[in-house]
């Protein structure tokens, strides 16, 4: 896959060296020379990774890294440090300023195109979502990216599979301060146990001896339950080209033995963040599309979902010759609600009008609120005849018990108006509508707090 690069380094050959090797491999390549320049980039342009160096005047990498992750409006960007410092206090230095990866210099080729292609995918998988959740925070309880720079990565779920008891033991008491660690032993259950506790994080030892790491991750990344969900490799030195395989199929991170601790858990926090970022994109998603088709007040579905939904029940209704039923309710005098009592009070009925509505029709039936005070109740399967008794009983169920509002200590009597038709030879719901539409213009007409049906 292709993705748009930015380099950061002050030094003109090693900037031409990097830029060469991944224009080679069809990456769209931009450059900076500084920090500041990074940043300013970042802001203006989109980009879907950024090589930094560390060692810059003015503003290093550490600090130019800390703050492309403290923004929200670039916190999103993955970011790989890379410098000629080996140490590993230089590396938890670059994890904790909330760099994504660590390569030291002099570069390897290998590992650096499958650091870019790992991260250049995790960018495209967030991008999608992010979108949809930065055009929808306006009707959003929260800012899903404020929220994921905010988090500090601890209090994690975290699955250690091992067979090695001691490395079990020793990787579970250095993350244990700040996570909760379920283990095992065999990989044999792991795909059951991951997919019933749903962890934050997956650590997967190399040197499992019964089950092939690679197929477990490998399975782990191809299942819908699972595929979302980070894993980090606990590997040995000699197991580099293993390593690289699995980068390859997805797997997010890797920790070489003998294990630094405070490494370790600067990579775990790493992934950490990174699950729950995705997950609140994907809230915030979800919740977006909720709102799309639901309606807020009395949590029925909308006149959007109502107009999406209801030409398959005609169609299903006119290919099987089945009775399709269309029953329109209007509260009575709901204005003089509103006038009278305040917005607050009409809301309130709305909202009991609604509970007792869907206590009284089936699981099959389409129920929408409209708009405003009226209502829809679309029935399957039922004739007309059939669809008046169910709305005699739907306006009882709202005139024979006044509403008791809590939180105003009023009790209204609330009467409704109903309208039905039935389909006959239709196709369009604009003509069924309007048929009930009349019906229910007959209820008002007659006194209202009746039942009126309209035939084809």
């Amino acid at each position: 896959m292709t993705a748009r690069l930015l380099l950061v380094d002050d030094t003109p050959a090693n900037l031409k060296y990097l830029e060469a090797r991944l224009l080679a491999e069809y990456y769209d390549v931009a450059t900076a020379t500084n920090g500041m320049q990074a940043i300013a980039r970042c802001r203006q342009e989109a980009f879907d990774l950024v090589l930094l160096d560390v060692m810059m005047p003015g503003m290093d990498g550490f600090e130019t890294c800390r703050r492309l992750k403290a923004d929200p409006a670039t916190a999103h960007v993955p970011v790989i440090i890379v410098t000629a410092l080996d140490q590993p206090a230089d590396r938890i230095k670059g994890l904790e300023a909330g760099a994504d990866d660590f390569l030291t210099k002099p570069i390897d080729e290998t590992a650096l195109l499958a650091r870019v292609r790992s991260l250049a995918r995790f960018k495209a998988i967030t991008d999608e979502l992010r979108v949809s959740a930065l055009s929808n925070t306006a009707v959003s309880f929260f800012d899903p990216l404020t929220q994921a720079v905010r988090d500090q990565g601890v209090g994690g779920r975290i699955l250690i599979i091992d067979d090695r008891p001691g490395s079990l033991e020793r990787i579970g008491n250095i993350l244990s301060p700040q996570h909760t660690i379920s283990a095992l032993s065999s990989a044999g259950d792991a795909l059951a146990r991951v997919t019933r506790d749903n962890p934050d994080l997956i650590f997967v030892s190399l040197g499992l001896q019964e089950h092939d790491p690679l197929r477990l991750c490998s399975q782990l990344r191809s299942q819908e339950g699972t595929r979302h969900i980070p894993i980090l490799l606990l590997a040995d030195t000699e197991d580099r080209a293993r390593v690289l395989r699995a980068l390859e199929m997805g797997v997010n991170d890797y920790v070489v033995r003998p294990v630094d601790a405070n490494e370790l858990m600067a990579r775990v926090r790493t992934q950490v963040r990174r699950r729950r970022y995705l997950d609140l994109l994907r809230n915030a998603v979800q919740a977006s599309m909720e709102l799309a088709i639901f309606d807020q007040l009395t949590g029925l579905h909308n006149r959007r979902y109502f107009d999406s939904h209801m030409p398959r029940l005609v169609e299903a209704s006119a290919s099987q010759k089945k009775p399709l039923c269309l029953m329109i309710l209007d509260i009575d005098h709901f204005k003089a609600v509103n006038d009278t009592h305040g917005h607050d009070v009409g809301d309130e009925v709305l909202q009991i009008f609604a509970a007792r509505l869907k206590a009284a029709v089936r699981d099959v039936d389409l129920l929408c609120r409209l708009g405003g005070e009226e209502f829809i109740v679309a029935m399957p399967d039922l004739p007309l005849k059939i669809g008046s008794l169910i709305a005699e009983r739907l306006r009882l169920a709202i005139s024979s018990m006044p509403f008791m509002l809590g939180k105003s200590g009023l009790d209204l009597d609330i009467t409704v108006s109903v309208g039905l038709a039935e389909r006959n030879q239709e196709t369009s719901v604009s003509s069924i509508l309007k048929r009930a539409d009349t019906a229910l213009y007959r209820s008002k007409t007659l006194g209202r707090n009746q039942v009126s049906t309209e035939a084809a």
